[in-house]
């Protein structure tokens, strides 16, 4: 009767184990082409800017897909860099597809996590990303005001706000 208990026993651990493993594949493949897009826009940063250490990556989706990589450049100052994507996932080549930009030379994203707090009533839930807005390089604030969701862009130069709010539909 014990032998038989233990080899259940041993039985549950076993599967128990390949539903994990099994999990995590399961994971990897889902992730994989974003990873990918991932990889593809930092190597094309560090290839064509003076980054040379990530801190951080985020893809941007507005009227161009982006991802805006912050990082550190060969003088170890903090920069943004984005790089522009086709509808494929893949940088789109030519000229104008890395933008690198000194972080000292915008506004930070505490500084505009400051000016939507002060103009924005009620915001709730804010989520601040960098991004694009028809050709220029901002902040995308997506945030929960008035019951609504919205989305507004300031511009990351000046602080500016150049596009919004886009109030989304309740369901």
């Amino acid at each position: 009767m014990l032998k038989n208990k233990k080899k259940w026993i041993f039985l549950g651990i076993v599967v128990l184990l390949l539903l994990v493993f099994g999990l995590y594949r399961y994971y990897i493949y889902v992730t994989q082409d974003i990873r990918a897009q991932e990889t593809a826009a930092i190597l094309k940063a560090k290839q064509e800017t003076s980054l040379v250490k990530v801190t951080e990556a985020q893809k941007s989706v507005w009227d161009t897909i982006c991802w805006a990589i912050e990082g550190l450049d060969k003088d170890n100052r903090p920069v943004m860099v984005w790089v522009t994507m086709d509808e494929d996932g893949k940088v789109k080549s030519g000229e104008g597809t890395v933008h690198e930009e000194l972080l000292s030379n915008g506004i930070s994203e505490n500084q505009v996590r400051e000016k939507a707090l002060k103009e924005i009533p009620d915001v709730k839930k804010l989520k601040i990303v960098p991004g694009m807005y028809n050709g220029q390089y901002a902040w995308q604030l997506f945030y929960w005001s008035k019951d609504h969701y919205y989305y507004q862009f300031y511009r990351f130069s000046d602080g500016q706000s150049i596009g919004g709010p886009f109030t989304l539909p309740n369901r």
